[in-house]
């Protein structure tokens, strides 16, 4: 079985979230999902819409994700690749080159993200609307 790992917030999901879910799973059989938690977001000076559990319950009804993991700090993707027998790591494009020391453990791929949509633009939109 071949299982691919990607990490993200995933708060206020749209089709963006669900086009690179999408991708990812189709780079393998087997997709984790690490989201970060409400503690990690909060080191990273991001707030969220919804709780850990609420998005985590969200990411469980995606067809495209197997297994939901916790993210609770930068250093354990190394880990979890190994932990998890991952085989391949996805993340989307804006983060190219920032996750390369993990092509020891496994393959590494950064998708393009979805023209036109991300959460900082959703929470924009809703201000202004």
């Amino acid at each position: 079985m071949r299982k691919v790992i990607t990490y993200g917030t995933f708060d206020l999901i749209h089709r963006g979230h669900i086009n690179i879910l999408k991708r990812a799973k189709a780079l393998g059989d087997y997709l984790v999902v690490g989201l970060s938690t409400d503690e990690f977001n909060a080191v990273k000076g991001k707030t969220c819409y919804y709780t850990y559990e609420e998005r985590k319950y969200i990411l469980d009804a995606i067809k495209y994700v197997d297994e939901v993991i916790p993210e609770k700090d930068w250093k354990q993707k190394a880990e979890d690749i190994q932990t998890q027998n991952v085989q391949v790591f996805v993340m989307g494009n804006d983060w190219e080159g920032k996750f390369d020391e993990l092509k020891e453990h496994c393959e590494v791929i950064y998708l393009s993200r979805t023209e036109g949509i991300s959460t900082t633009k959703v929470k924009a939109d809703l201000k202004d609307f």
